[in-house]
């Protein structure tokens, strides 16, 4: 059994994770795709006054669906972690090496696949054949094919179990927030917003 980060921040007290959050100066943010984890980490960094980092934007990608080489991600990487505020949106275990010892909360979107998977073709719908903010220049949205669906119904069997031991491996002391809807999104942003 994996275990968990020691210090927890209680989900059910997003006033303490508000408060958490309004004193952070470096912010984790993933999930499945489709689970809000880019809107939720751009209207954060709007309230806090830190930096958006996209991964998919700023890492991983190139124009025209080009995956950037692996070590130059990982400089990239390294380079916007050593700044002194950022949220950073993505996924990919591979590179909480480098994220989780500079990160001072991590929140983590766990809502549910259906959900997800309705995000991803109401995307697919509104940006089709355009560029999402939140993505690399001249990486065009597609339709979700049945690979990116089956990645989306399965993140939490096959990917978590790798986030999981990131954490545990690069992150134990880090406080963790699952946020499992979006109507504790929301009120996380409410609360964040009320303290000013």
């Amino acid at each position: 059994m994996l275990q968990q980060p020691k210090h927890r921040l209680n989900l059910t007290d997003l006033g303490e994770a508000a408060e958490f959050l309004k004193r952070a100066d470096r912010i984790v943010i993933f999930g499945s795709s489709g689970g809000g984890k880019s809107t939720l980490a751009q209207k954060l960094a709007r309230i806090l006054g830190v930096r958006y980092v996209s991964m998919d934007r700023e890492v991983f990608w190139l124009p025209g669906w080009v995956s950037r080489p692996r070590p130059e991600q990982r400089e990239i990487i390294a380079r916007i972690v050593a700044e002194d505020r950022w949220i950073i949106d993505g996924n990919n275990p591979r590179t909480l090496d480098l994220r989780l010892p500079r990160a001072d909360v991590i929140l983590w979107v766990r809502v549910s696949r259906w959900l997800c998977l309705w995000s991803i073709f109401k995307r697919g719908i509104v940006y089709r054949g355009r560029t999402r903010p939140d993505m690399a220049p001249g990486c065009l949205e597609q339709w979700p094919d049945r690979e990116f669906m089956s990645y989306v119904w399965n993140f939490e069997r096959d990917d978590v179990p790798e986030f999981m031991e990131g954490i545990r491996l690069h992150g134990p002391d880090v406080p963790l927030v699952e946020l499992r809807s979006r109507a504790q999104m929301g009120r996380l942003l409410q609360r964040l917003k009320a303290i000013g």
